[in-house]
Parts: structure tokens; C-alpha cells; sequence
């Protein structure tokens, strides 16, 4: 949104949304859990060889990131910076080499290292050239071990630099998912997110991931854009639909600190909330109407589509390695990354630090998890998935079943109509209420520790 939207006369959806005790439909994307800004320092800098001595490292998830982009989008707060001028994209891949080199050392060879599943984002990965994109793909292969033609590997792509050339080594390469943000296929839309993009160049970008025949096609489209209309929302999934997508992403609009569209002075407010919370819907149900499975709040898979994750990977139990300045990694008691920022300066800082870096042996930044975190996230990344949790599974993890840990929570849910009455026995699950409340579900489940540490984290 440019400009805040006005708020008119309540109406009774307005008013449900504001009933006794209800929060705010739209509060926070919980994609991983403890936030990054609730990592701190680490004053005692770990060995990794000592972190990773005793987990489990046959079932890995690898995530290589790249801090690039060739424009900033005025709702993104993820790291990167625009350009990489002075051959820094080179100099990022060096450091990126010596990473790998000392991560994959620290991993030892007391066990099986297996990657299950594989990942570039950023930023944008294909802001490399191709033969950037030839090393990118030699360091997850000969520095770390992870065969890519053997495992699924996702690609975030954006129209500009979705090309041929770069195309054609992503496919002989073995990725199978690409997902490129479109956010919305109206024009006058894009420009209201501050994304300048031509339908044109969306479309033609579209054609080329297809003629490279990359077997899962992801399209994100964000609603809640201002000006953003029922029918122009649904005239933007319609134009993504014509490209058959094995996947889309379906958006909230977020406007965050230090973003394009927050110093514009941007805000929301429940007429906001609502109109998000409408066009979810319309969007949710023009998707299965049209043969899409709901998958979670966000995502969507084409009825008989092929899988795009791993089959052995968890994202509950497994760990994740993490290469690059904005990527975290995850063992069982720590997570761990390098410093955070939204700012353009502090991240080109940031940045500029990772390139001079000769030492990765040590975690730097990262926060703790003891077994309550480790509760609080298996519940959440299970239950914001649309086919909920095994509570058989979540009791031979921790000993208990979900409501003997987080009975006041679950009880605050199933009074709002946000858990499923009719899920079958041993499987705790959201109703349709729920998953359109999810980014007000998460948060509710952060512990009080990381919600301080958050609080408390200076913007930078």
C-alpha cells in the first residue's frame, strides 16, 4: 500500500475481526521460529565441529543464499542489496567457497552426511551470470557433497533475470522448482508495491522457465496492493493459472520498518485487515474450484502435481546448513546465522564483512533452543501446514501430548473456530477459520523469551 487506507463505518465482518479477545489477522509470517531478530551475538563463539558432533546429518537440508537483486520491492524486508557493482558478486562466491570449505570439514566424517533437499535464495540467485550460477552449483556439489540431480533443488527467480542462458544450466543442473515472484500481473498494481515490472516481461519470463522444462513452476502474487480490487485479484490468479503452475504462493501484503513502502509512511488498519481477509478468501476459493490442493495459509499444489520437498527431510527434527551471510543454519540446540539487517547500508556492511571473512569455523550470531522452544516449533511448523500434526508423533518427541504443553493456547483456538472438530482421531488440525488466521495463530505461540528478545531488537 502507498498511502494508508482510510477506515470506514464498521461492518459486521469489521466487527468480528475486532470481537473480545480476537487479534489481528495480520501480524507475522512465521516461516522459521525463533525469529531472526530474536538471535543475538554468540559471546562464547562455538566451534561448528563441536555443534555438529552429535546430530543426526544423514537427512540435511542445504540453503545456499545470495544477496542480490537487481531492484528492491517496496514491500521487502528480506536481506539483500540492490547491484553488485566491482565484481563483488565474484568476490561473494570466494567467500562463499571458503564457507562451504570449513563447513563441510566441521561436519566431520564420524557418520553419513546426506543432503536431503537443496535450495538458492535470496536476494535473487539468478542475478548471477550463468556461469556464476555453474559455480554456485559446483560449491554445493563439490564443496559440501550434495548431489543436486539426486535430490529436489528450488530456485527463486524474478522476470529480469529468469534468462535463457541461466535457465538452461538450472535445468542441467537437476533443479526442479523454480519460483518466480510475479506478486501481481496488473501493472498499475506493481507500481503501487513498488515493483517495476511490465506485465510484457512476467509473461515472456514465463515462456522461457516453461521451454526449460524445470518440472515444478511456484508463482507468488501478493494481495492487499492498494487499489487492489476483488476482480483485478482474481484477473491476476486467472493469468497465472493459464501457465498451468504446479504451485503458487498467495501473499499477504506486509509493510515492514525500513522498507520502500514503510518510509513511505504506509499503514494498515482493520479495514486493511479486512480487505486482505477477503481477497484470501476469494483467492483460496477460485484455487480449489480449479483443481489446486491447499497446502497451507500460503501455498497451493496443482491436483496431481509432483512433489517439490523431500520425502526424508523434517523440518521439524532435521538440521539445515546454511551458507552465505543471510542464511541461518539449525542444529538441534542452536541456531545460528551471521548479523540481520533491513537497512540498505547496514546490509551492503554486512555484506562487505562476509567477502573479507578467512574464518568460518565458529557461529557467530544465533539464539538457543531448549526443549520448550523445540516444542513451540514442532507444534508450529506442523500445525500451519493444512494436513495439521500427528500427535502420536509430537508424543514420542516430548514425551507428552500437544495440550499437556500449550493447553491454554489450544483452548484459546478452539474457541475462536481456528482447530478442526472433525479431524480425524491423532491429528491435531486447523479449520479453514484457522489457516486464514495463521499469521495471527504463530505468533500466539512464541515464547515469552523471543517475544522480548524481538521486542528489544534494534532496526538496523
Amino acid at each position: 500500500m502507498s498511502t494508508p487506507v482510510p477506515t470506514p463505518a464498521p461492518t459486521p465482518a469489521t466487527a468480528a475481526l475486532a470481537g473480545p479477545g480476537a487479534p489481528r489477522p495480520y501480524q507475522s509470517y512465521v516461516y522459521a521460529y525463533p525469529h531472526k531478530t530474536a538471535y543475538r551475538p554468540l559471546a562464547d563463539r562455538p566451534a561448528l565441529r563441536e555443534l555438529w558432533a552429535r546430530e543426526q546429518k544423514d537427512a540435511l537440508s542445504l540453503y545456499l543464499h545470495i544477496p542480490f537483486c537487481e531492484v528492491r520491492c517496496g514491500f521487502c524486508n528480506l536481506f539483500t542489496r540492490i547491484g553488485a557493482p566491482d565484481e563483488l558478486t565474484g568476490r561473494y562466491l570466494d567467500a562463499l567457497d571458503r564457507q562451504a570449505v570449513a563447513v563441510r570439514e566441521a561436519l566431520g566424517e564420524a557418520g553419513p552426511v546426506r543432503f536431503a533437499a537443496a535450495a538458492f535464495g535470496g536476494g535473487t540467485p539468478t542475478f548471477l551470470t550463468a556461469a556464476e550460477l555453474e559455480r554456485l552449483c559446483d560449491i554445493a556439489e563439490k564443496r559440501m557433497g550434495a548431489d543436486l540431480s539426486a535430490v529436489p533443488l528450488s530456485v527463486e527467480t524474478s522476470p529480469a533475470t529468469a534468462t535463457a542462458d541461466r535457465l538452461a544450466v538450472l535445468a542441467g543442473r537437476g533443479t526442479t522448482r523454480v519460483s518466480i515472484g510475479v506478486q501481481s500481473f496488473v501493472d498499475a498494481e506493481a507500481r503501487a508495491a513498488v515493483r517495476p515490472q511490465r506485465r510484457a516481461e512476467v509473461e515472456a519470463a514465463l515462456g522461457r522457465i516453461r521451454e526449460a522444462r524445470i518440472p515444478v513452476l511456484n508463482i507468488d502474487l501478493i494481495y492487499g496492493i492498494d487499489g487492489q480490487t476483488e476482480q483485478t485479484w482474481l484477473s491476476s490468479l486467472d493469468a497465472a493459472l493459464d501457465w498451468e503452475p504446479e504451485e503458487l504462493y498467495l501473499y499477504p501484503l506486509y509493510v515492514r520498518p525500513l522498507t520502500g513502502l514503510g518510509r513511505l509512511g504506509a499503514a494498515g488498519d482493520a479495514a486493511w485487515d479486512e480487505q486482505r481477509l477477503r481477497l484470501y478468501r476469494a483467492g483460496r476459493d477460485h484455487l480449489l474450484a480449479r483443481g489446486y490442493e491447499q497446502v497451507s495459509m500460503r501455498m497451493f499444489r496443482r491436483a496431481g502435481a509432483p512433489a517439490s520437498a523431500s520425502d526424508d527431510h523434517a523440518c521439524q527434527t532435521d538440521g539445515m546448513i546454511g551458507l552465505g551471510c543471510g542464511a541461518r543454519s539449525y542444529t538441534s540446540s542452536l541456531h545460528y546465522s551471521f548479523d540481520y539487517a533491513v537497512d540498505m547500508g547496514q546490509i551492503r556492511r554486512i555484506i562487505d564483512d562476509f567477502t573479507t571473512t578467512e574464518d568460518f569455523s565458529r557461529a557467530e550470531v544465533g539464539r538457543r533452543v531448549d526443549e520448550d522452544e523445540a516444542r513451540r516449533r514442532h507444534l508450529l511448523q506442523s500445525l500451519l501446514q493444512a494436513e495439521g500434526m500427528d500427535v502420536a508423533g509430537y508424543r514420542e518427541r516430548f514425551g507428552a501430548v500437544p495440550a499437556g504443553h500449550f493447553a491454554a493456547e489450544l483452548e484459546r483456538f478452539a474457541a475462536r473456530g481456528w482447530l478442526d472438530p472433525a479431524a480425524a482421531p491423532g491429528r491435531l488440525r486447523l479449520s479453514p477459520e484457522g489457516l486464514a488466521h495463521s499469521d495471527a495463530l504463530g505468533p500466539e505461540l512464541f515464547s515469552p523469551a523471543v517475544r522480548a528478545a524481538m521486542a528489544s531488537y534494534e532496526l538496523k
